[in-house]
């Protein structure tokens, strides 16, 4: 089932997506679905970010390709940040690239979205936690990540956090197929078979720090071929039973004086 969140006449609804038609639910898909009998067609909306989470939490180096490109060592337990909701932004807006940073990056991932409030949760229950899986942008201020040391200012910018297009809930996370195209030309294509910690242990571990609420998206890390994205570029993320995030790397609007 692929769950979308989209807008007409500037009101969002959320909706199950049935090849082109969009089947409206009642409220949001969390703790269940029920349709209210309206349909519309994908071509006549705005398609929006799938959820609105209360928090972003992000896996840093846990694609064994990526520590090995970022000449980083394996950690021994998972690497998380935060990125704020003020950074999300829709499939096919625009990344806006700052005028702070002089390197900004794609990174291809899968995220997971929650679908109940998950606290001090096992391994072994934390799927049924999980309404469903999206395409995640963990957008990157190379060169101010390397410089602060924490990676709040380089991963929190606004418009950093593209994800959707939707929220496909019948996958198996333990072997999804990421790849992420700039202008076309294939960066990077891996599984999460190459993922550090699984998507069940990084759920479970993040429960016990902090309460994972509906909606929240969890970012579970890129694999190797990051690199980075300018003004003019096109970026897309491809998870094939997910579909296609697509979005555009543009300037800023000039500031008003």
């Amino acid at each position: 089932m692929k769950i979308i969140r989209f807008s007409t006449d500037k009101k969002p609804f959320y909706g199950v997506l049935d090849k082109d038609t969009i089947k409206v639910i009642k409220g949001n898909p969390f703790l269940y679905i029920r349709y209210t009998g309206i349909t519309f067609n994908l071509k006549d909306v705005k398609l929006l970010a799938p959820c609105v989470p209360s928090k972003i939490v992000c896996l840093g180096v846990n694609y064994r390709s990526h520590a090995g490109e970022m000449s980083s060592q394996i950690p021994q337990s998972p690497l998380i940040f935060l990125k704020p909701p003020s950074a999300i932004i829709n499939p096919e807006e625009k990344i806006i690239y700052p005028e702070m940073p002089h390197r900004v990056d794609y990174e291809g991932e899968l995220g997971v979205v929650i679908k109940k409030k998950a606290s001090h949760i096992s391994a072994a229950s934390a799927l049924g936690y999980v309404l469903g899986y999206t395409c995640f942008n963990d957008v990157t201020a190379r060169d101010l990540q390397k410089l602060d040391g924490q990676w709040t200012r380089a991963k929190g910018f606004d418009t950093f956090a593209p994800f959707g297009p939707c929220i496909e809930t019948e996958i198996d996370p333990t072997d999804v197929p990421i790849e992420t195209y700039l202008n076309g030309e294939l960066k990077q294509k891996s599984s999460t078979t190459d993922l550090i910690f699984s998507v069940k242990e990084v759920i479970s571990f993040i429960s016990h720090v902090m309460t994972l609420l509906p909606g929240d998206v969890i970012a579970t890390g890129t694999p190797a071929g990051i690199g980075p994205m300018n003004p003019g570029d096109t970026i897309e993320v491809k998870i094939a039973p997910i579909g296609v995030l697509r979005n555009y790397v543009a300037k800023p609007s000039a500031v008003a004086e």
